[in-house]
């Protein structure tokens, strides 16, 4: 059987902390190494280690480090998207003050105060008055959708209302409803 994956589009080091944390949380398991600014490892590289976790779901992180075009994350993203050998059930899109990007039109975001809205937000995890999440990882969803599309601010931040020593609650539940939204998807 595949494993379930969730894609986190942050990797810097206050995410890395509050996505392993939230895997934790979930009792998946995080692939620390998918971490960094920006993503060190290749697509290919990721889906190896996704097969070899004890663990399901699977969390793994890209990040194009601010890059406005298809960077080392959005690449990374794209392949696991298309590879097949994994099943992606979700992505968790993070918005960041990146101009000159499209952005995505998420299905749902999570605000800073852990509500399940039908809009988009902004890096402080404060509602948009539109679905849009701009980020510098996400534009690639655009061009291969993800089943689920959950946008956040900025992961361990967020005014402190996501920080890791409070357990990372905002990450967390995103995370839970991706999975909790899967789940229903697959008994349908």
């Amino acid at each position: 059987m595949k494993k379930r994956v969730i894609i986190v589009t942050d990797g810097d080091s206050v995410a890395q902390k509050a996505v392993e944390a939230a895997a934790k949380n979930i009792g998946g398991r995080c692939i620390s190494r998918s971490a960094g600014n920006p993503t060190p490892i290749t697509g290919r590289e990721i889906v190896e280690y996704v097969k070899q976790a004890k663990y399901d779901p699977v969390v793994v992180m890209v990040d194009d480090r601010g890059n406005t075009h298809k960077g080392d994350g959005e690449e990374a993203m794209e392949y696991i998207l298309n590879c097949g050998e994994v099943d992606v059930i979700g992505v968790i899109a993070v918005a960041s003050n990146t101009n000159g990007v499209k952005g995505i039109k998420v299905d749902y975001s999570i605000d800073k105060n852990g509500n399940v809205i039908q809009k988009g937000v902004d890096k402080s995890g404060t509602p948009k008055s539109d679905k849009i999440v701009k980020g510098d990882t996400v534009d690639v969803l655009n061009e291969k959708r993800a089943p689920i599309i959950i946008g956040v601010g900025d992961i361990g931040k967020m005014d402190g209302f996501d920080n890791v020593e409070i357990g990372a609650p905002i990450i967390t539940k995103a995370m839970e409803e991706i999975i909790r939204r899967s789940s229903s998807k697959a008994e349908e």
